[in-house]
C-alpha cells in the first residue's frame, strides 16, 4: 500500500508538463495572432485613403484603420487580449471538469448521507459516478475509511489520523492543476494596464511633436498622436478588465471546490471517530 499514489503522483506530473507546454505554446501563438490580425486585417489597404495603409489615413469611420494607426503597441495588446480569452477558457474546462458532471454542493450532502446511514460503498459509487478532482479526493478517503473499518486490529485514533492524512495527499495530488496557469491571468491583469499606458506615452509623444513642428501643427501627426493614445489605453483597460474578472470568478471556483473537499473529509473523519471510539 506504501507504493499506491506512485502511479497518481507520475499521471500529475505528466499533466503539469502538458499544462506548462500548453502555456508557452498559447502565448507565443496569441502574440502572433495578435500581429496578423493588426497587420494583415487592421491594416488591410481597403480602410485607408488612397488603399495607402502607411501614408494615407483611415477611412472616416474606419474603426479598423483607426486602430492599425494606434503604432507597434497594438499588436502587442491584441496578444495579451487574446491570451486572456485562451487562458480564462482554459481554466474555465478545467475547474468545470474538477467538478465533476453533478452541483458539487448535491455531491457532498449525498456523501454526507451516506455516510450517515453507513453506506461506505455506495458512497464510493457516487463518487464513481460524479467523477473529477472533488470526487477523486473524498473517494479515496473513503477507501481509506473502507479498510480501516474493516481491520479489527488499528487503533481508531490511528487510523482517523491515516484517513485524514490520506485526504490530504489526495487534495495535494489534485488541487494544484486547479490554480495552474492562473498566474497568467493574475499578471495580465498588470501587464495589460501598464502596455496601454505604453502606448499612450508613445501616442503623446507623436502628438507634441506634431505640435513642436514650425509653423502651423501638423494636423494628421497630431491627430494620429492622440488616436494611438486612446486606442492603446482603451485596449490595454479593456484587457485588464477581463483579465481582473475572470481572475475572480476562477479563484471563487476554486476556493468553492476545496471548502466542499473539507467539508467531506472532516464528515468521513468525524464519522469514523464517532463510529469506532465507542
Amino acid at each position: 500500500m506504501a507504493n499506491a499514489p506512485t502511479p497518481n503522483k507520475a499521471k500529475k506530473q505528466g499533466s503539469s508538463s502538458g499544462s506548462n507546454l500548453f502555456a508557452s505554446l498559447a502565448i507565443i501563438i496569441c502574440f502572433i495572432l495578435g500581429y496578423i490580425v493588426w497587420k494583415y486585417i487592421m491594416g488591410d489597404p481597403s480602410h485607408f485613403e488612397g488603399g495607402d495603409p502607411e501614408l494615407g489615413q483611415p477611412l472616416p469611420g474606419d474603426y479598423f484603420g483607426m486602430v492599425y494607426k494606434a503604432g507597434l503597441v497594438v499588436p502587442v495588446l491584441l496578444g495579451l487580449l487574446t491570451m486572456t480569452i485562451v487562458f480564462s477558457f482554459e481554466r474555465f474546462f478545467v475547474i468545470s471538469k474538477a467538478s465533476g458532471k453533478g452541483n458539487v454542493d448535491e455531491f457532498v450532502t449525498r456523501i454526507q448521507g451516506f455516510l450517515a446511514t453507513g453506506n461506505i460503498d455506495a458512497a464510493i459509487a457516487e463518487c464513481d459516478k460524479q467523477k473529477g478532482s472533488v470526487a477523486n479526493v473524498i473517494r479515496t478517503g473513503l477507501v481509506k475509511y473502507k479498510e480501516a473499518s474493516a481491520d479489527t486490529r488499528v487503533n481508531p485514533e490511528q487510523a482517523s489520523i491515516a484517513i485524514e492524512k490520506e485526504i490530504e495527499e489526495a487534495t495535494a495530488l489534485e488541487m494544484p492543476m486547479l490554480e495552474k496557469n492562473m498566474t497568467v491571468i493574475a499578471t495580465l491583469v498588470s501587464i495589460g494596464t501598464l502596455t496601454g499606458l505604453l502606448g499612450t506615452v508613445t501616442g503623446m509623444i507623436k502628438a507634441f511633436a506634431a505640435l513642436a513642428t514650425g509653423g502651423a501643427p501638423d494636423q494628421a501627426q497630431l491627430a494620429n498622436g492622440i488616436s494611438e493614445a486612446l486606442v492603446n489605453t482603451a485596449t490595454g483597460i479593456f484587457t485588464s478588465t477581463i483579465a481582473v474578472v475572470m481572475y475572480n470568478v476562477f479563484t471563487s471556483k476554486i476556493d468553492k471546490l476545496t471548502y466542499s473537499i473539507d467539508e467531506a473529509g472532516y464528515s468521513i473523519v468525524q464519522t469514523y471517530a464517532s463510529t469506532h471510539n465507542n
